[in-house]
C-alpha cells in the first residue's frame, strides 16, 4: 500500500513541530520519496542520528507502506 506525501509530511511534523519538511514522490508510484527536513533537534547530532530520528517519526513504515526514502537533513542556518 502505497503513502501520500502529505501523510510523511504529517508523521515527521508531529514529531518534529519546528521541522520545514518537503517531500517530493521520485517515480509517481507513493513508494519512492526524497524529504529535505531543516529542525533544531538536528543540531549537534551526525547525519546517521538525524536519519534515525526521521526514521523513528515515521513509526515503522518505512520497508512496508513506504518502500525508499532518500533524507537531506540538517539544522537550520
Amino acid at each position: 500500500m502505497a503513502m501520500a506525501a502529505s501523510e510523511i509530511e504529517s508523521l515527521i511534523k508531529a514529531a518534529m513541530p519546528d521541522a520545514r519538511v518537503k517531500v517530493e514522490d521520485l517515480a509517481g508510484d507513493g513508494d519512492h520519496y526524497a524529504a529535505t527536513v531543516v529542525s533544531e533537534q538536528f543540531r549537534g547530532l551526525p547525519r546517521v542520528r538525524q536519519h534515525q530520528l526521521v526514521y523513528a517519526a515515521l513509526r515503522g513504515r518505512m520497508g512496508g507502506e513506504l518502500h525508499a526514502l532518500a533524507l537531506q537533513t540538517s539544522a537550520p542556518e
